[in-house]
This record gives C-alpha cells, structure tokens and sequence, in this order.
C-alpha cells in the first residue's frame, strides 16, 4: 500500500468509514513516517465500535450527573436565599410572589351600572365592597367608580389615585366584569338620550335589586347609582354574596402603588425604632363640632364650635346635650381621657404612639398631658421629609389611606370614636387572624374617668376596673348582632363579618 492510498483508508478510519470485513482487511497499519506509541493503537473493527459506543455512554451518563449536580446546588442556593431573605429582610419588604389572575368567568350582560360612591374614604370603601357584589349578582358590568369631591372633605382625588385600578379589574375578573369606561356605543346612548340615576334604598337585601333594579337596568341599558353608602344589608344575605363583599374590601382593593409605597416607608421606619402603637384620634375641629360634644372646651371654643355646626345646613342635628351625649358613650373622648385609658391598661409609656388623624383641635392645650405621659409621640408629618408628602397634602383621601395602611401594620391598634375607619380597620384586623384592637368601651370609661377626677375612686381602684371592662374588647371573635327592622342599631356588617372571618382558637385576652 502507498502512502496516499494509506493517507485514504486512515481518513476513513478516524471518520468511522471502514465496518464490517473491510476493516479486518485493511487494518494493516502504514510504518513509514509514522512512530508507533502507547497512544496510538489500530484495533480492529467490531472493538472499535464497541469502544465508541461504551465512550459515548459514558459521556452521556456523566453530563446527566453534571445537570443533577447543577439544580441540586442551584436548589440548595435558592434555598439559602429565601432563608436569608426571611431572616433578615424587613417585615413590610418580604417577597411577595406574583399573583396570578383567575380566569374570566363567562355571562350573559344585563347591562351597565356607573357608580358615584358618596363620603369619606372609607365610607366610599364599604360602597365600593357592595356595588361589586351587586353587579356579580345582578349579571351586570361594573364601571370603576367615581370617588366623591364634593363633600365636606373636598378631595379631587380619582379612584386611580387612592385603589390600583387595574389589579381592582383582573382580580375580580372571576366574578364580574369591570371596565375603566363605558363602551362607545353605550357612551353614544348616553349622551343621545338622558341617563337614568337613582339611590338605591339603604339597608336592602338581594331580592330588591333582583326585583326592582335589574328591570331598571334592562330597561335603560345603562343606570347610574348616586349613592353607595349602606346599600346592603347587614344581615339576611347568602354567604356567597357577603364573602365576595369581603374578598373585595380585605383582598381587592389595594392601594395605589404610590400610596403603598409611601406607607411601607413609614412602617420601616417605625419598625426600625420598634413597637408601636396606632391611636386613631378623631378629635378635629368639624368632629367636635357636629358631634356636639364639647368636654373640657371653655365657652369661646363651644361658641365657635356651635357656629360650625350651624355654618352647614345638611348636618341636621343643630341643639345638643354635650353632657348626656357623653353619659351615654356617643362622644369621641378628648386627649385626656385617652391619655387616662392608656395609662389604666399599662401601655408601655416607651412605646411609639402613632397619631392616625387629621389636625387635632386645639392641640397644643389638648395634647399636652398625653405628650407627658407617652413622650414617643409620632405623626407622619415628623416621620417623613416634606417632600415625600407634598403628592399628598391636601387630599384628605389619600392622607386617610395612608393612616389606614398604618393602622393595619400596628402592632396595637386603638381607636378613641366608632366612626368608619374605626369599624373597617378593626373589621380588617379581625380578618387578619384577629390582631388585637384595644376597643374603648366610652360609657364605661368617661364614667370610671369621672369618679377618679371627683376622688371617689383610687388610681389603682380605676386602673383594676378599666381593665376588668376591657378584658374581652381587644377584637375577640364575636357574633355580630342582629336586631330585626333596626339595621343602623345592629352591628355593621364591615365591622363584624362573621362569615368570612377565620376560625381560630380563642385569643388572648392579656392587655
């Protein structure tokens, strides 16, 4: 064989071209330049193949190793991670995992509803909760609602202001359709012919709106709510209907990125320094004024706070018995006497006391006893640099959504009067595993205040007795009440919604 036939059968060698008796045949190695040594060896065909095979075996058996060993470390790293994110990262910044939308549930459209939602923030809220629950019912499409700006609050706040709009959209996709705006051609229909609005009658059940609503919405195609407030009932409702009044109120309505943002912030910092405590005071000027309630004010302050009453004709109730009104446990306690209740239960005078309110009236005089005893007093004003709040000021709303977001956060939470961020933020906090909410049982304490002033009663004798009538307000599971033809006198359903709250072990009662 010559060196170029040799140089041929070698390429065909190394390339697998010889199998078979070919290759026994021409397995004769060429001996002219090349050096045979330990490392190059001719074997014959069938060992060749066997080899290539066992070889590739291998390979392939070692890269299945080396891809195990990989997503066992890559696992073991992930591990870790979440580990330490758990450990040391902050309460408020804990990963969230990406939430994904249900899937759209399909139905025959009955029509459109626009809402004007009416009151403060949270007033609207509750209004919000049960419109999306009338709509899923009633097989209707929800337009976002229109927040109130004309109130006596004046915020121009848009609902995209204070709620995320989209995530109030998707999430509830499940139930009933949501859109941002009416369609055009309904817009055409609305601006061709008049719209039709109505206030739904307060404190109705399912049947009224199956009965008399749905055929107005037939009628029409588009109908316009212009109140929202109190619209269902209390009591008397499927569980599937209140259930989707909670899952909007503590799971769909969530709050603009901007407000969420703003409000983590201020939990950090409040964390960082420690415990805290969430005190919300409603003891503003236009509180005192059109509760009438007028505790420790001198005669100039109740002249002006009686000119503010009558300075508003739609607040009806103008001739009031501070003195009875109080007796009964109807007024927001001042500064004092919540100072008092604190010091009673023993709340750790060190710790941060968060003020959730809007300017206390005459705070310089009224706050003074509550800064001696607690000197770790706090608002968002001196937490935050004034450029982080300037977005907010003045848009009451937003403010309000911010002490909400706080409220929730709190380790204690304390409110001084019933009003409605009151009822929804124990509400929520009820739902929350029952976080304890220290309720102030107002008649028995502006009492028990009155005999400790006038010495018929010692500190300790005062402080034993205002725990003893607060050992079951600390937001323990209740039964809500019901009192039949009454509902404004039963308890409201967002401050006490059994149906949806968790079953747990009976909490704590330790102040």
């Amino acid at each position: 064989m010559d060196k170029g036939t040799y140089d041929a059968n070698y390429k065909k060698l190394v390339g697998g071209g010889f199998e078979g008796a070919d290759a026994v045949e021409k397995e004769k190695p060429y001996v002219g330049k090349i050096k045979p040594n330990k490392y190059y060896v001719v074997m014959k065909g069938e060992k060749l193949k066997n080899l290539i095979v066992a070889q590739s075996r291998a390979a392939r058996f070692k890269l299945w190793v080396a891809r195990v060993v990989a997503l066992v470390l890559v696992w073991a790293v992930v591990v870790q991670l979440m580990w330490l994110g758990d450990a040391i990262a902050p309460r408020v910044l804990k990963f969230r995992s990406s939430y994904s939308f249900p899937c759209p549930r399909i139905y025959k459209n009955n029509g459109y509803r626009l809402v004007s939602s009416n009151g403060g923030l949270n007033q609207m809220r509750f209004g919000i909760c049960d419109m999306v629950a009338i709509a899923r019912y009633l097989n209707v499409t929800l337009i976002v609602p229109e927040l109130d700006n004309t109130s006596f609050w004046n915020d121009h706040s848009q609902f995209a202001d204070i709620f995320s709009v989209d995530y109030f959209i998707d999430s509830l996709r499940d139930e009933v359709r949501i859109l941002k705006e009416l369609l055009p051609a309904q817009k055409r229909k609305v601006e061709s012919e008049s719209l039709f609005s109505m206030p739904p009658v307060s404190w109705s059940n399912m049947t009224y709106y199956y009965n008399t609503v749905l055929l107005r919405i037939q009628e029409h195609e588009v109908l316009h709510f212009t109140k929202t407030d109190a619209r269902l009932a209390n009591n008397g409702l499927s569980v599937e209907v209140q259930r989707l009044r909670c899952r909007a109120n503590y799971k769909v309505l969530r709050f603009a990125p901007a407000v969420e943002a703003l409000a983590k912030k201020i939990v950090q910092i409040l964390w960082h320094r420690g415990p805290f405590l969430v005190l919300h005071r409603q003891y503003e000027m236009d509180m005192i004024a059109f509760s009438g309630c007028s505790e420790g004010c001198n005669e100039l302050e109740i002249e002006d706070l009686t000119k503010m009453r009558y300075a508003y004709p739609w607040w009806k109730e103008k001739e009031i018995d501070s003195e009875k009104k109080r007796n009964d446990g109807l007024c927001p306690l001042t500064p004092e006497e919540v100072t008092l209740a604190l010091r009673a239960l023993d709340i750790d005078r060190n710790i941060q006391i968060y003020i959730a309110s809007g300017d206390i009236y005459k705070a310089e005089k009224r706050m003074a006893s509550m800064r001696a005893a607690f000197p770790n007093l706090v608002k968002k004003e001196i937490l935050l640099d004034p450029s982080d709040l300037e977005p907010f000021q003045n848009y009451s709303n937003r403010m309000a959504a911010l002490d909400y977001y706080l409220s929730i956060e709190s380790d204690p939470f304390m409110p001084s009067y019933g009003g409605n961020m009151a009822k929804i933020v124990e509400d929520h906090r009820r739902y929350l595993r029952y976080k304890k909410t220290i309720l102030l049982d107002r008649k028995v304490l502006v009492d028990l205040i009155d005999q400790y002033k006038n010495g018929t009663l010692s500190w300790d004798s005062f402080s034993m007795l205002v725990k003893e009538a607060h050992v079951n307000r600390m937001g323990n599971p209740a039964k809500r009440l019901e009192v039949p033809g009454k509902p404004k006198v039963e308890d409201y359903f967002y401050t006490n919604p059994q149906e949806c709250l968790p079953q747990v072990p009976e909490p704590s009662t330790d102040i």
